[in-house]
């Protein structure tokens, strides 16, 4: 059988109540074979089809899988004695393509792919099933949520939090597509897509809730950020802002969305100096 099959045969005996105390060294194997795909990039949680972006819901199974049929126990990393269903990521590989992790906080959690001549800058989180992709820069202070996929060159600032999404297994996972710099404090939540070489300014949410008002196309859209656009926090006014508690008004945050102008792609690139 295929990976895909095993999995989706063990999710089929899961949801016929095998447990963790069920499992066997058969089925903890395929959850191995699983993980070890992951990390090496030839299996991903979603995917690019076209213009689109689809889950792949056997893969987000199999993420689920290692949570539900695995028994929580004590590891060990660095000397110091945590308690998980997982153990951590090995990392001597990626010495081996040009990737760097700064000691003391950089923690990237089994089943993560990360690519070649990456950054990750301590202390980081990378959760099971996330895509990091080549030459991304993961800063001090970032969390790459569970399935999440992140593209090629991306700059993810400091204090940075990209949203895992694992339920319904259906749902598309936060994608920041390549060449994408996300600004120290933003956030990216709930299966939004941030669209390639965009440049977004700090401290913005993005998220399917908040309505990106795009001068470009001139429209307002709701869960994604169009391919090659500046995008920054503005507020706009409520539709409570004439209630008597609101002395002024009420607002609430949007995102403007422009095109990308000469002076910014000069700053990302005197950030990439800093890098070489």
């Amino acid at each position: 059988m295929s990976l895909q099959a095993d999995v989706q045969d063990l999710w089929e005996r899961k949801q016929d109540g095998l447990t963790a105390a069920d499992a066997t060294d058969d089925h903890l194997t395929v959850l191995e074979e699983f993980l070890a795909a992951l990390e090496a990039g030839e299996i991903r949680a979603a995917e690019k089809s076209g213009d689109e972006w689809e889950a792949n819901a056997w893969v987000k199974q199999g993420i689920l899988l290692n949570f539900g049929l695995r028994e929580t126990e004590a590891r060990e990393h660095g000397g110091v004695t945590y308690h998980d269903v997982l153990p951590l990521r090995e990392t001597a590989d990626l010495n081996e393509r040009g990737t760097r992790n700064t000691p003391d906080g950089t923690v990237i959690r089994r089943g993560a792919y990360v690519g070649s001549d990456a950054i990750l800058m301590s202390p980081a989180f990378v959760n099971i099933g996330a895509h990091v992709g080549d030459g991304t820069l993961v800063d001090s202070c970032d969390t790459v949520g569970s399935a999440a996929q992140i593209g090629d060159d991306v700059k993810l600032g400091a204090n940075t939090l990209i949203g895992g999404v694992l339920e319904p297994v259906e749902s598309t996972p936060v994608i920041v597509e390549d060449g994408v710099s996300l600004g120290a404090g933003c956030r990216v939540t709930s299966g939004f897509v941030v669209g390639e070489n965009s440049i977004v300014g700090e401290n913005t949410l993005l998220t399917p809730r908040i309505p990106i008002y795009d001068l470009v196309e001139e429209e307002v859209i709701y869960g994604e950020l169009p391919p090659e656009r500046r995008a920054f926090t503005r507020f706009v006014e409520s539709s409570v802002s004439d209630h008597d508690l609101f002395d002024g008004g009420a607002y609430k945050p949007a995102v403007v969305a422009t095109d990308v102008e000469e002076e910014t792609l000069e700053a990302t690139e005197r950030e990439d100096a800093l890098r070489e």
